[in-house]
């Protein structure tokens, strides 16, 4: 089998910069209503982090697997890949069904349009096709695997009060210090939601980041109680933390899903090979995956390719 090279990110920006600044005009796209294309040589693009680039390359040997030749192609902006995407200069990139509905809606309506995205995993992807469709893109059906905001408390916080829901800390009525970005206190899934939805007494947001290590140090340590990260977070465990369960949704539906280049890649024979994947990979997995590559130094390469052999979905 052969293995897929990757272009270096420099190279990816210049392809981008003179090529796909914007996406293609109305009158440019027939391709959108011509057959679906099956190019036997594919780009895979990737995000340029760690999650992002395990994806591109699961996707990559799974494409592999059922005959194409495949290239992975970085490229860290999404306001450079996704024009690149409906140019046909990446083929297939992983994307995050709820994110990437909001961030084509603001594109075609504006910044201020109401999001499309929520946590109704069927509405959220009506929206993201229907926004998708007439660009050129085609979006496959979304797996298990989800990466969206979560919040977490210490072990030690959620046994000694009972907490295993997002509920359960609602109904404790204690004052709540949050470590997240600051954008925290106006976006409706962090403290106004929290404050709405649970009933939870944020009293303040310390501005440390979604994920970072300050912010979890800052609850490690007591001084701050619950932290916005993400449900795929690897590194939990080493600073005594765990997830509590978002019981009432608040969060919307960013499950993984694929997005294809519709006149290069919108074949069945890429749909039922990237599919494969829906079925097996689960949040856990990815969480387990992005540890492997941030806290176990493992190649991305290595670590999708065992995934998947262990899996039965590749030969070795």
């Amino acid at each position: 089998m052969r293995r897929p090279y990757v272009l270096l990110p420099a190279l990816c920006l210049l392809l981008c910069v003179t090529g796909c600044a914007t996406g293609p005009s109305l009158e440019d796209r027939g391709a959108v209503t011509a057959a679906p294309g099956d190019s036997r040589r594919l780009t895979v693009g990737s995000a340029g982090f760690t999650e992002s680039d395990l994806l591109a390359q699961m996707y990559s040997l799974l494409l592999q697997e059922a005959g194409y030749r495949t290239k992975i192609l970085s490229v860290t902006n999404r306001e450079l890949y996704e024009p690149a995407l409906e140019r046909g200069q990446i083929d297939v990139v992983p994307e995050y069904a709820a994110t990437f509905a909001d961030w084509l809606n603001a594109k075609v309506n504006g910044p201020d349009a109401p999001t499309v995205g929520s946590p109704d995993l069927a509405a959220t992807m009506t929206a993201l096709r229907a926004l998708a469709g007439p660009r050129g893109l085609t979006v496959l059906d979304a797996g298990r695997a989800v990466d969206q905001n979560a919040f977490a408390v210490t072990a030690e916080f959620a046994a000694e009060h009972r907490l295993k829901t997002l509920s359960d800390l609602g109904a404790t009525g204690l004052p709540v210090r949050l470590a997240a970005g600051d954008e925290c206190v106006r976006r409706p899934y962090c403290a106004p939601g929290l404050k709405e939805v649970y009933g939870i007494d944020v009293t303040a947001v310390d501005p440390k980041g979604v994920g970072t290590t300050p912010a979890k140090q800052a609850v490690q340590n007591g001084q701050d109680q619950l932290v916005l990260t993400t449900t795929t977070d690897a590194t939990l465990d080493d600073f005594g933390l765990v997830l509590l369960a978002d019981d009432k949704h608040l969060q919307n539906a960013d499950n993984i899903v694929p997005v294809v280049n519709r006149a290069r890649a919108g074949s069945e024979d890429v749909t039922r090979a990237l599919a494969r994947l829906n079925t097996v990979l689960t949040t856990a997995d990815l969480a387990h995956l992005n540890e492997q590559v941030d806290s176990w130094r493992r190649l991305p390469e290595d670590v999708a390719r065992n995934y998947l052999v262990d899996r039965g979905l590749v030969g070795r």
